[in-house]
């Protein structure tokens, strides 16, 4: 009969601390996120999202709302389900290091995550967090690229008739007869084609910084919604005198009109047709400017690589909204992350 596999190692009262240890050395991104951020400027927003509550002696405390805010930062850096990250958090070290939790507190479940989620004010977070990333010169303004990725949503498998309605603002009346079949219908998520391939769901419309690669301003939009028609939303004030730069799908005279409206300098690439295809001359220009604009393709691989895609689970314009804020403000955390491991540039004052 053969014996049980025991195996050998560290064990009692320092197992714990040899284990992280170890994981610090293979280079946590969590770890090194904590070190430099200080989550504390997020309180008071934080806070301020979340209807008062009275205090009752009775019963468990309720959980601290940076710590729910962290939560939902490592949900969006790994991707997970409510349901993935409360295992994920109960399972795993670098996750309870990350947090602040030791072996024995209370880990929250994934219906309290929900509907902290469901709270939180996201562009006001993100705001914070870029107005402090331009207070120390971190948003540069020495030009702006603009682009868009999918934001990929559960498929809804609707009839065309029904898919017609939905497109034209209406809602199918017997969804109307069974609430709870009705709030599983997407009716803002739209269907859409790009180089051969179907998308389903919405985009993440987004503009970056050039010299630092920080997304700056975002919005959502359905997968249908062409690139271009974001422009307006943005572009702002500050971007006056400033290059910009972007794809052949924003070109156009409505385009045009909207580049000069905000008195920017127009780097977007030119576009040919059959009719009129570009000249030599145009061509070397594209590639030119294609240096430039292939900076935003680092922030889009990072999100689609190391946060594990654009994909939302949830319902509706509103939450997708909720989702692509929280993706672009921890895509910005590690990118800051980032800029401080290898230019050795920080924020001293995060007040």
């Amino acid at each position: 009969m053969s014996k049980s596999y025991k195996p050998t190692g560290t064990n009692g009262l320092f197992a714990e601390e040899f284990r992280l240890t170890k994981l610090s050395k293979q280079g946590d991104p969590l770890e090194r996120l904590n070190k430099i951020v200080d989550w504390g400027v997020f309180r008071e927003t934080v806070e301020k999202s979340l209807p008062s509550e009275k205090m009752v002696n009775a019963g468990p405390k309720p959980y601290d709302p940076l710590l729910m805010f962290k939560i939902l930062i490592l949900q969006r850096y790994y991707n997970l389900s409510d349901e993935q990250l409360e295992y994920q958090i109960l399972d795993r070290l670098s996750f309870c290091r990350f947090l602040e939790l030791s072996l024995n507190d209370r880990v929250p479940d994934e219906k309290t995550i929900w509907a902290f989620r469901e709270k939180l004010i996201d562009k006001e977070l993100f705001d914070l967090f870029g107005a402090l990333l331009e207070d120390h010169g971190l948003i540069a303004h020495e030009g702006k690229i603009i682009d868009a990725s999918f934001v990929e949503a559960p498929r809804q498998r609707n009839s065309k008739e029904k898919n017609d309605q939905i497109k034209s603002g209406q809602s199918p009346e017997e969804w109307d007869e069974v609430p709870n079949k009705k709030c599983q219908k997407d009716v803002d998520a739209r269907w859409t084609k790009k180089n051969n391939e179907t998308h389903y769901g919405y985009k993440n419309q987004i503009k970056v910084d050039n010299k630092h690669k920080f997304i700056e301003t975002y919005t959502t939009t359905s997968a249908s919604v062409h690139d271009s028609q974001a422009l307006d939303d943005l572009l702002t004030t500050k971007d006056e005198g400033q290059q910009l730069y972007a794809d052949s799908a924003y070109t156009g005279e409505e385009q045009q009109k909207t580049i000069k409206k905000y008195k920017m300098k127009n780097k977007v690439h030119e576009k040919g047709y059959k009719t009129k295809p570009l000249a030599q001359e145009q061509i070397l220009l594209n590639k030119e400017k294609s240096k430039t604009r292939a900076r935003v393709e680092h922030v889009f691989g990072f999100i689609e690589q190391s946060m594990n895609k654009l994909y939302v689970r949830s319902i509706g314009k509103k939450r997708a909204n909720g989702y692509v804020g929280l993706v672009n403000l921890t895509y910005n955390l590690f990118r800051y992350e980032q800029v401080v491991r290898l230019n050795r540039i920080t924020m001293t004052n995060w007040g």
